[in-house]
């Protein structure tokens, strides 16, 4: 959970099945977190992997490269800048020692039925020919107690629901 620091920037894990829309509110809600917080940057897992060239997506080498994105936004987040991390993420474990590294946490997870993203499948991931998919080859561990849920069902307008998310977060945090 969220811990006022102000010596530290800010995380906001957004977290979700690949398609369920992460980066898009991430964009969404990056107006309303630099007004209200300060220095922000919105980063995604594809940003990093192809910034650092960071292969693999089997379950071993996709932990072990979220460990790498989280030593990366602690060094980011130790600077007073605050960091929208968008990413499928869906490791209990990596989230639990989120919560215990970065002193100033807010965990956004973007609930979608995979049936609606099988259907909407943007990314090509759910077509049956990818390998290493979260959420039907890799079994997703979603998330237990985040600070936001919210559903994406891509039927409500994005720029008024994330304007939701930011007022509905500013309570919990």
């Amino acid at each position: 959970m969220y811990k006022k620091n102000n010596s530290k920037g800010i995380l906001f894990w957004v977290t979700g099945l690949a398609g369920s829309g992460k980066s898009t509110y991430a964009k969404l809600l990056k107006p309303f977190i630099s007004k209200k917080f300060g220095p922000t940057i919105m980063l995604s897992g594809d940003d990093l992997r192809k910034i650092f060239g960071l292969k693999g997506y089997s379950f071993s080498e996709r932990k072990n490269i979220v460990k790498k994105y989280c030593s990366f936004l602690k060094f980011v987040t130790d600077q007073k800048i605050n960091v929208i991390f968008a990413v499928i993420g869906m490791m209990e474990d990596i989230r639990k020692n989120n919560r215990k590294i970065f002193k100033n946490y807010v965990e956004i997870y973007v609930k979608s039925n995979l049936k609606n993203l099988k259907k909407k499948n943007k990314k090509n991931l759910y077509s049956g020919k990818k390998k290493n998919v979260v959420g039907v080859d890799i079994k997703a561990d979603l998330p237990k107690k985040p600070t936001i849920t919210f559903v994406n069902n891509f039927k409500k307008n994005k720029k008024k629901q994330a304007k939701e998310i930011y007022f509905k977060m500013l309570k919990k945090i």
